[in-house]
């Protein structure tokens, strides 16, 4: 029998701030809304085009990204679909939530000023050594000596 495969990537920003709240045992659930937007050409016109997803994160790496999670973050989530099922009224309801394993902060809130959001857990320091200067987007070659033994 064939495996089934449940997995989702995503990149988007967050539409509010993250909600943490505990289980009984203690457990932190961290859940929030990201809003994925890409542009589509219709006809001669550039449409932008949004879909929103809720994320559900448990455990310790949610408590520990908790409080880096304001509307407007940029976050990449890696995790699965998860159906959840209840009855409400009489009338059964289901709602499709991303269950995420990992979550990586990624660039700043638009708008804000200063470090660009780039000191939250997660996100990358700077560069050290004597390429500090370096620039990925100059068009200048990579930040390695040239006398790379390889």
């Amino acid at each position: 029998m064939a495996a089934d495969i449940n997995s989702v990537v995503l990149i988007g920003r967050l539409t509010r701030d993250a909600e943490i709240r505990y289980s009984q045992g203690g457990t932190g659930i961290l859940k929030f809304s990201l809003a994925q937007t890409h542009r589509r050409k219709t006809g001669d016109t550039w449409t932008d085009e949004s879909h929103f997803f809720d994320v559900v994160m448990m455990g310790k790496s949610a408590e520990s990204v908790h409080r880096y999670l304001s509307k407007g973050k940029q976050v990449a989530v890696q995790g699965e679909l998860r159906q959840n099922r209840w009855e409400q009224d009489g009338q059964p309801r289901s709602k499709v939530e991303v269950f995420a394993f990992s979550l990586q902060l990624l660039g700043g809130n638009p708008g804000s000023s200063g470090n660009n959001g780039n000191s939250g857990a997660g996100s990358p320091g700077p560069l050290t050594g004597s390429n500090e200067s370096y620039d990925p987007y100059s068009g200048n070659s990579e930040p390695f000596d040239d006398d790379v033994p390889f």
